[in-house]
């Protein structure tokens, strides 16, 4: 999608916060490695640039840099942070270390109001977190704020602004409406960006992708692989046939969940593949978590496998791959600070001869819950925590067994019920229960009992 915002990523932590900010204003934002080259960047037609924050430094070595003809384009640039930094360091400012670094709240004085701190209050908290700062300003370009170090500038001529704090975060109290002024003021934007409109887009893609041809889904009943097979069940109906692997180690009654919520409420294709022997031997007498995590991962490989070859005329597989997926995998290559590759992106081992369908491959997961609300997923379904691939495989602590696999399943369920009756579950991002490899004295009724430790 073209004429959007696109963000350039040097690394930061806050990355995907500032697409998120900017598609809540209902316009389209991409965010793309800080050494994608010019010409990609320039055929996506951008309305405005935000080059991010980053750990690096402008001065080192290896420094993460843009083509200086970034700034030559006419086009309008916000650099955040490590942006403001390179932007200056680029122009021909100067760029320091600082005498200390600023990490935390501080607070922002205007000094010289522009487009982008138009109708922002002379004094706000602002949210730091840098060391190096800018010493000397590029020429044609004047301080606007000042936090102790200088905190803003800009060269409103070429539309180029930089501000030292980050505004996409909570903590900075007029963020919002500075970017709201870069989107909307200084680019002239257009809300381009609704979940109703990328439904029914994604809809008529898939039909002419996927044609006659059947597609293959692995449905785990988390959301993102759920909201992926409702979306492509509306596209193409029973040409869609999804495998429901229940290993052993899911929530309790997860496979009669999906059955009901799924196959009859959705009238979807679902096979049921019951493995739950199957994991629990190769688990057997395994304790180290990442040894058990390859384990559950290679043989649900080889269970999903054997199910697809079962199924006839199958040319896609589709996968829950979502946009911070995508980000995280792409950016690899790009800054080192970069947390994980994804196994979800271009993770087919290759005797799998699939095309791939990711129809969520440009959503966030806040857009992913909406987009499965508005395809009629129940509010409660579309609202679960995350739940890890190996499953309660890693949340039973040490070697695992039916056994054990049970008391955590009973101990779990109790847990969620509890949050849910007291109107806390979805106040926290996530909440499980651990069983710890050792037993502990209780006392249960009127009896003493020597039991295994469940930790909330």
């Amino acid at each position: 999608m073209n004429n959007g915002i696109i963000i350039l990523d040097f690394g930061s932590q806050y990355n995907q916060l500032i697409g998120r900010r900017i598609r809540e204003m209902e316009v389209y934002s991409e965010i793309l490695p800080f050494n994608t080259p010019l010409s990609v960047i320039l055929d996506k037609k951008p309305k405005g640039i935000i080059l991010s924050g980053g750990p690096s430094s402008v001065n080192a070595e290896n420094a993460h840099l843009v083509e200086k003809e970034l700034y030559e384009q006419g086009i309008p640039v916000l650099g955040i942070c490590y942006g403001m930094q390179l932007t200056a360091h680029l122009l021909g400012g100067k760029v320091a270390k600082g005498e200390k670094g600023e990490y935390g709240k501080a607070h922002l004085e205007i000094v010289k109001e522009n487009e982008l701190l138009k109708n922002v209050d002379q004094n706000s908290i602002v949210w730091m977190s840098h060391f190096d700062e800018v010493s000397q300003l590029p020429v044609g370009f004047e301080l606007n704020a000042k936090s102790g170090v200088i905190a803003s500038i800009s060269n409103p001529e070429k539309k180029i602004y930089g501000v030292q704090f980050h505004p996409e975060v909570s903590h900075s109290e007029e963020g919002g409406k500075m970017i709201e002024n870069f989107v909307f003021g200084i680019c002239q934007s257009e809300k381009n960006w609704k979940l109703t409109n990328y439904i029914e887009k994604t809809v008529a893609e898939i039909k002419e992708k996927v044609g006659d041809n059947k597609v293959i889904l692995g449905l785990s009943g988390g959301v993102d692989s759920s909201v992926a097979a409702v979306l492509i069940h509306k596209a193409i109906g029973d040409q869609l046939n999804c495998i429901f692997v229940d290993t052993g180690l899911l929530r309790k009654d997860e496979d009669k969940k999906v059955m009901e919520n799924y196959g009859k409420h959705f009238h979807m294709n679902i096979k049921l593949v019951e493995a739950s022997e199957r994991f629990l031997s190769k688990l057997a007498g395994i304790g180290d978590p990442e040894q058990k995590r390859k384990i559950i991962g290679n043989e649900f490989v080889h269970v999903f496998d054997e199910e697809s070859k079962k199924i006839e005329g199958a040319k896609f597989l589709a996968q829950g791959t979502i946009y911070p997926d995508v980000i995280e995998s792409q950016s690899v290559n790009g800054p080192s600070a970069v947390i994980k590759s994804h196994h979800n992106v271009g993770g087919l081992p290759e005797e799998m001869d699939f095309e791939l369908l990711e129809p969520l491959r440009e959503l966030f997961k806040d857009e992913v819950r909406k987009v499965g609300e508005e395809l009629g997923i129940p509010h409660e379904l579309v609202y679960r925590h995350p739940f890890p691939g190996p499953g309660l495989g890693i949340r039973v602590l040490g070697e695992v067994d039916a056994e054990k696999v049970k008391i955590l399943q009973e101990a779990d369920d109790i847990f969620i019920e509890e949050l849910y009756k007291n109107d806390l579950y979805e106040k926290v991002s996530q909440a499980f229960v651990v069983l710890l490899p050792v037993k502990s004295v209780g006392v249960m009724g009127d009896e003493r009992t020597y039991e295994y430790t469940a930790v909330v």
